[in-house]
C-alpha cells in the first residue's frame, strides 16, 4: 500500500502542477517560403498553440529565404523546422508538424507513450 505524501510534498506537487500550467512558450518556427509545406506547418502549429497553449505562447515564423542570417545562427538543416526556446530544455522539431502526439511530446505538453 502506498504511503499517503506528506504535507511538504504535497503542497510541491500542487505548486508545479499550478506553475505547469501558466508557463509561458517561446516558439520559432523556421520555414522555406510559401510552399504547401510551409503553409501547412504554420497551420498546424497555429492551431496547436491555440488548443493547448491558448494565451501562453509567442511564436515566431521565420522565412529562411528572407532570413538567412537568423537560419544560419540557429544551424537549421531543414525547413520546416520548430524550436521551443521556453520554458527549458530547447527542442527541435523538424517536419510538416502534422503528427500531433509527436508535436505535443516534442513541446512536453504530453507524456511519451512507452
Amino acid at each position: 500500500m502506498a504511503k499517503k505524501p506528506d504535507r511538504k510534498t504535497e503542497q510541491a506537487l500542487k505548486a508545479a502542477a499550478k506553475n505547469a500550467d501558466t508557463r509561458n512558450y517561446v516558439l520559432r518556427l523556421y520555414v522555406a517560403g510559401i510552399t504547401p509545406r510551409s503553409q501547412e506547418a504554420i497551420r498546424n502549429v497555429k492551431a496547436m498553440c491555440d488548443e493547448h497553449l491558448a494565451g501562453r505562447y509567442d511564436l515566431q515564423i521565420v522565412d529562411i529565404y528572407q532570413q538567412p542570417v537568423l537560419a544560419k545562427g540557429e544551424q537549421i538543416i531543414a525547413a520546416p523546422t520548430l524550436i521551443k526556446k521556453l520554458p527549458l530544455p530547447l527542442r527541435r522539431l523538424i517536419g510538416s508538424m502534422a503528427d500531433e502526439e509527436k508535436v505535443l511530446v516534442g513541446l512536453d505538453l504530453r507524456a511519451r507513450n512507452e
